[in-house]
């Protein structure tokens, strides 16, 4: 197993430490977008340790449901988690950032037209891998239900009798419906990865930096930049299409009475925006990824 060495504590001190999931549905979308935010990550899975002395900051791949718990004792500055994980470990830790993948739904299922409503759990037996969290769901709404924990898969806690309905997260319900059983009820969260610190953490420039890199990642994802050319009496229906974030660039060109024009637009838009430029009188359009940005 490689395991990079530890630092010195009085370069521990400075150093960022960053926790990362080091398997599941959070691991690999959580290192690709650090590695778009021009950090260093692991080539090998057994790796649990990785200094990347360019950025002084050392990533920790652990368990995802771990992270919350050794962000909110201080042990590590930031890390990557999911809220649903956040939520359930009770620990002092808040969201700095939504990360945008991963996304699922917290929800209630049983067997068809047994429990159907939130009113109808009351009394009954819930098992759930996330005992924190829906402990405290029932509480906040009064609800009387007995919480069962379960690690792992509880799909098959109802056909097994250790319980009456089940809450699990959900991402497309296959699982669910394979197992003979239906969703029900409003969701109880809604839940995507996350980038979590201690709650009251004092400010840091290298958490600081680590957001607006994120951030950066992010945005980039969603639009792209689009350059085209115009007639000048055309600019300005044309940059109702694309107004940009804040405004376009529009440049003249060598032949007078024709512009260029260059803007973010967003990136799910795209063919439409292309199509009713064509239509206006757009020519040269050209559509660029962005990899990062600062706004």
């Amino acid at each position: 197993m490689s395991v990079s060495r530890p630092l010195p504590v009085t370069e521990r001190s400075r150093v960022l430490r960053v926790a990362v999931p080091n398997k599941g549905s959070l691991s690999e979308p959580a290192s690709a977008m650090l590695r778009e935010s021009g950090y260093r990550q692991r080539n090998d899975h057994r790796e649990l340790v990785l200094h990347d002395a360019a950025n002084d900051t050392e990533f920790f791949f652990l368990r995802p449901r771990d992270i919350a718990t050794y962000v909110g004792s201080g042990q590590l500055d930031v890390g990557i988690t999911g809220r649903d994980l956040l939520l359930d470990s009770g620990v002092p830790a808040e969201e700095v950032l939504q990360l945008g993948f991963a996304q699922s739904t917290f929800r209630f299922a049983s067997r068809p037209d047994v429990v159907t409503t939130l009113d109808q759990v009351a009394g009954k037996r819930v098992a759930t891998s996330y005992s924190g969290l829906l402990a405290k769901y029932f509480a906040d709404r009064g609800v009387d239900a007995e919480v069962i924990r379960l690690d792992g898969a509880v799909e098959t806690a109802i056909s097994l009798g250790v319980a009456d309905v089940i809450a699990d997260v959900v991402e497309t319900g296959t699982t669910l419906r394979q197992a003979g059983l239906e969703v029900f009820g409003e969701p109880i969260l809604q839940s995507e990865a996350v980038l979590v610190q201690r709650t009251g953490a004092p400010a840091r420039p290298a958490v600081e930096q680590l957001v607006r890199r994120m951030q950066g990642v992010i945005i980039a994802r969603q639009y792209v930049l689009m350059d085209y050319d115009i007639r000048a009496e055309l600019v300005d229906a044309a940059v109702r299409l694309t107004p940009g974030l804040e405004s376009p660039t529009v440049s003249p060109l060598h032949d007078r009475g024709w512009v260029a024009v260059r803007a973010m637009v967003p990136r799910i838009d795209t063919n439409r925006i292309m199509d009713e430029l064509w239509d206006i009188g757009g020519r040269g359009i050209l559509v660029t990824d962005i990899h990062a940005c600062r706004l």
